[in-house]
């Protein structure tokens, strides 16, 4: 069954997800990253690179030939990031569920503290209990991980 976890209160949800994507890779698991928005995904690809001096998140697009051996996926949802089964982790950086969550052991959301934005997670998080899903919360701290 999928686990779910929410971490809510970012100020900034694609540095909580470098972050959380850290410490995916220190765990030895894969992960997906949902993110249709192609300008988005473009910021996260390089905020991968550049957001720690110190780290580095082997990371690559689910239709680049390494796919299938790179800890971390960029997905936009396509038919062939769909076919990346051998992740247990999917990262939602999307407003919606994503399509076969269901598919991974967990899925992580990162909710942001704008009105909307905490709006559309509780609709997911709605969705996700009445799935009959374990949905844990996570309060982000100062730190933000």
């Amino acid at each position: 069954m999928t686990q779910i976890d929410f971490y809510s209160g970012a100020s900034d949800k694609l540095l909580v997800a470098c972050r959380l994507s850290v410490k995916i890779v220190q765990q030895a698991l894969r992960m997906v990253v949902y993110i249709p928005d192609s300008a988005l995904m473009a910021q996260f690809d390089k905020l991968l690179w550049t957001f720690s001096p110190i780290s580095f998140v082997p990371h690559c697009y689910a239709d680049d030939g390494a796919a299938s051996i790179t800890p971390v996926i960029l997905s936009d949802g396509s038919e062939k990031a769909r076919t990346i089964t051998h992740h247990a982790v999917l990262l939602n950086l999307h407003d919606e569920i994503p399509p076969d969550y269901d598919q991974f052991q967990r899925v992580i959301e990162i909710v942001g503290n704008a009105p909307n934005d905490k709006a559309l997670a509780r609709k997911r998080y709605r969705f996700y209990q009445e799935q009959g899903l374990s949905v844990r919360h996570h309060k982000l701290g100062q730190n933000q991980d």
